[in-house]
């Protein structure tokens, strides 16, 4: 599996760290890193989310995991692009019910918010799953993509 990596200034260096456990765990998945060193406070999350969730709608990537200070943001700029279904996961039952029942194609992460540890065991289990494409599961995708495809991301201005 292709999974690619980017984060802003706030996730770099835990994108780093994930990035050098999974390729030394073996697991046999290409790493892309599609950047966020952290050396550019101006290194915003919208960036790299649009590159990474760019990289999956194409087909450059089969997955991708997105690092941010909280996750949020990062999950919420990538989910404006179509075709890509991010969600922020900080346990291992979330990452990869998430892609067995939603087709979740992006993990966001906050490096702020949760440790090395238990985030490289999210991330196995994110990489590690298969969406089960049971009927049920399959209705509901279905559904999803109806709303995208009416509705689409629209722009809308800021709060307050």
């Amino acid at each position: 599996m292709r999974v690619a990596f980017a984060a802003d200034h706030a996730g770099a260096a835990f994108k780093d760290e994930l990035l050098v456990r999974l390729d030394r765990a073996g697991l046999g998945h290409d790493l892309i890193d599609l950047g966020g060193d952290g050396s550019d406070p101006g290194d915003d999350y919208p960036d790299f989310a649009e590159r990474l969730g760019l990289a999956v709608q194409r087909g450059e990537a089969d997955r991708g995991i997105l690092v941010c200070g909280s996750g949020v943001g990062a999950s919420v700029a990538a989910n404006k692009i179509r075709g890509i279904r991010a969600a922020v996961c900080h346990d291992t039952y979330s990452a990869h019910q998430g892609v067995e029942h939603d087709d979740m194609n992006v993990l966001a992460l906050g490096a702020r918010v949760i440790g090395p540890e238990p985030a490289f065991e999210i991330v196995v289990a994110f990489v590690g799953a298969a969406f089960s494409g049971e009927p049920r599961h399959r209705r509901r995708l279905d559904k999803v993509n109806a709303i995208e495809a009416t509705h689409g991301p629209t722009p809308r201005p800021a709060s307050g």
